[in-house]
């Protein structure tokens, strides 16, 4: 098969990657190919599946038309500022534009050494393959932009981690690969002529109207910034923690990207944390926005030669652009948790607010599981019995309380916007890591009766409530990790 590439990144001036071919693996093994996904791209799913298709899946055999590359980019990593990071085990094959005209990367994660590797093996472990896999299909199902998956394949070789692991490459599909990290590269070089191309491919790959305003610079600001509020607003409104919110892992796209120590809250808390390495919890679930605002403060900074004439003039209108950022955040953020409440518009924005916040804190203080409560809610609200719903509550009479309070600010009920926002199905850590574990035995079935699963969130099924249910004590995952 021939993939029509169009390669508009590896046509932009050479200091922005590394021209670098994938590694050779030993015994590649397909384990998954996204159906669905390989038809949006105009890809044959059956040649995919042949062993030309395995070959280029596996990095032993780039195809005709494509350009791999590793892209540059630097960041801050916790707070730290890292003048160089880069493509240090994923390779961008090249760019295909699908069957709605979108213009989609396709990488391969763990395809070996490039030159930003920083003394790493450049490889992945099957285990964050899988994970990344599961979770990145389960956030497009549930309706937040992210990365997909197109496949995953296992290597047939030992990867030196804690303990040898087998090895694994991911393919990965997003409407680009461009970070403010990407940005903050050139911008820490003042390669001035570098940041404004960058910022032209950008805008016209991401926000094409932007280049229509008065300042299309400030207008792509504007937009990304825009695009993160409400990115943000719906990974709070599912319980989800990225895990490490740093800047080279923000997408000007507004897509989700990189999935390695994220999770889904269990039990609710606003500083639940499970990354091993958010020792101080500056990635918690409550902490988020602020740290979009923060990162999108350093691609502001990036941009301000850019933006006007004169730097005081640059400031002036960065800083009203962000200032955006925390109106817009809360106005997705309530109308997403007024939806899962089913809320109706006629009430005030300051009362469900209210009523949202004392919802979440007597959740926090009882420890109640996320996901179950809101789509027990939403049972009761479509008439089923409230024993359920009730079960949560450690406190019997802290139920009637508050079920009489929601009675009263959500009469009528809006069920609609109650079935659409509260899913079923999570990729809980514990179902995650139980398809990990058998895939690492041999046995694929977990991981793919759990991927069939998770495309689905919403649906009640005889199916699903195996999957619904909250691990068991013995079952909870408190750390996940970096697939480094």
């Amino acid at each position: 098969m021939i993939i029509p590439f169009d390669n508009t990144y590896a046509r932009l001036p050479e200091r922005f990657f590394a021209r670098q071919n994938p590694a050779q693996v030993p015994a590649p093994q397909l384990i998954r190919v996204n159906d669905s996904l390989a038809a949006e791209l105009g890809l044959d799913v059956e040649w995919l599946r042949s062993p030309d298709g395995l070959r280029m899946l596996s990095g032993n055999c780039p195809p005709r038309g494509s350009e791999p590359i590793a892209q540059a980019y630097a960041g801050h990593q916790f707070g730290g500022w890292v003048p160089q990071l880069g493509d240090g085990r994923a390779i961008l094959l090249g760019e295909v534009v699908d069957k709605k005209g979108v213009r989609r990367d396709i990488q391969l994660k763990g395809a070996g050494r490039t030159p930003f590797s920083r003394g790493g093996d450049g490889k992945a472990a099957l285990g964050p393959v899988l994970r990344e896999y599961l979770v990145s299909e389960a956030m497009y199902a549930l309706g937040v932009p992210t990365t997909r998956a197109l496949a995953a394949v296992a290597t047939g070789e030992t990867v030196a981690r804690e303990r040898g692991l087998p090895g694994g490459i991911f393919t990965r599909v997003a409407a680009s690969h461009i970070r403010v990290g990407t940005f903050q590269f050139f911008a820490a070089r003042n390669d001035l002529d570098a940041l404004r191309s960058l910022t032209e491919h950008a805008i016209s790959r991401h926000y094409p109207a932007a280049a229509d305003s008065p300042n299309p610079i400030l207008a792509f600001l504007q937009s990304v910034i825009a695009t993160q509020a409400r990115l943000i607003a719906k990974w709070l409104q599912l319980g989800f923690i990225h895990g490490v919110m740093n800047t080279d892992n923000m997408a000007v796209s507004g897509e989700t990207i990189d999935f390695g120590p994220c999770a889904f809250m269990d039990a609710f808390h606003p500083q639940c944390v499970f990354s091993s390495i958010d020792q101080r919890g500056r990635y918690a679930w409550g902490n988020q926005p602020s740290i979009g605002d923060w990162n999108l403060t350093r691609l502001a900074e990036t941009l301000l030669p850019l933006i006007a004439d004169s730097q005081d003039d640059s400031r002036v209108l960065a800083e009203a652009a962000l200032d955006q950022f925390g109106h817009a955040f809360q106005s997705h953020y309530r109308t997403g948790f007024r939806g899962k409440l089913g809320i109706p518009e006629a009430v005030a924005d300051a009362e469900a607010a209210a009523f949202i916040d004392r919802t979440l804190s007597m959740m926090a203080r009882d420890e109640m599981d996320f996901t179950l409560f809101f789509r027990r809610l939403t049972r009761l609200a479509s008439g089923a019995d409230a024993s359920a719903f009730e079960i949560l509550f450690p406190d019997r009479s802290v139920c009637s309380q508050w079920l009489g309070e929601w009675r009263a600010i959500a009469a009528p009920v809006a069920v609609d916007a109650m079935l659409a926002g509260n899913p079923v199905i999570i990729p809980r850590n514990h179902r995650v890591e139980e398809a990990i574990r058998h895939a690492y035995a041999g046995d694929f079935a977990p991981f793919h009766r759990l991927a069939d699963v998770l495309a689905r969130p919403f649906e009640e099924s005889s199916e699903s409530r195996e999957y619904e249910r909250a691990p068991e004590p013995h079952e909870v995952v408190h750390e996940t990790f970096c697939g480094t």
